[in-house]
């Protein structure tokens, strides 16, 4: 067979793997992990407008209809990249790219609506807190909040990689001892077991069989 005429083995894409995670830890991280399997072939897994909003609603954002728009989702995936690129250069320690730094720096600055209190005649009531936030609000809510892992010494100490080499998310162990290996238990861990399970499986086989 021509070797140029090979098909090269795809990865097979679930719906499970399409699912969009909201386990990372942080709002920032949970925006990366909206790519997934970055250690292989990556998996979009913020690839419409609907998808947008479900991510929205998973994080507890809530956006101006009018700001749902692909910009915003174009946005958003610029800013979701220049965050893994700062968080996996605290993981990994290597320095990120300036342009990275700059990027977020540039996206921190809108502030986001900050509720206030309001007097009644019965007590105090809270004014602003669900009110829907423009695109820009809500990148600096994102940036704010990666900013604030970073900032927090117990927090960025926290930050691991999934040992997975298919997965790499990154996340918060919040276990003692930080001994967490997997993003995900249930998904990465029992993958990890599984194919250790084959291996052995197959080491034991008698030759031949």
């Amino acid at each position: 067979m021509d070797p140029s005429t090979e098909q090269v083995p795809r990865t097979r894409v679930t719906a499970g793997l399409r699912a969009l995670r909201f386990d990372a830890g942080s709002l920032a991280l949970n925006l990366i992990a909206s790519l997934g399997r970055r250690g292989s072939t990556p998996i979009e897994r913020l690839g419409t407008l609907d998808r947008l909003r479900e991510w929205c609603d998973g994080v507890g954002l809530r956006l101006h209809d009018e700001a749902v728009t692909e910009e915003l989702r174009t946005e958003l995936r610029t800013l979701r990249e220049a965050a893994y690129d700062v968080v996996a250069a605290v993981v990994h320690d290597r320095a990120p790219a300036a342009a990275s730094i700059a990027l977020l720096n540039d996206r921190a600055r809108p502030a986001p609506p900050q509720p206030l209190l309001r007097a009644t005649g019965t007590g105090v009531e809270v004014d602003g807190a669900d009110r829907p936030l423009t695109g820009r609000e809500l990148q600096a809510t994102v940036v704010r909040d990666l900013i604030a892992v970073l900032g927090d010494p117990e927090r960025r100490g926290a930050l691991r990689a999934c040992d997975s080499s298919l997965c790499t998310m990154i996340y918060l162990d919040p276990t003692p001892g930080r001994r967490r290996r997997w993003c995900s238990m249930r998904l990465c861990g029992n993958s990890a077991k599984a194919a250790k399970h084959r291996q052995r499986q197959a080491s034991a086989a008698p030759a031949g069989s």
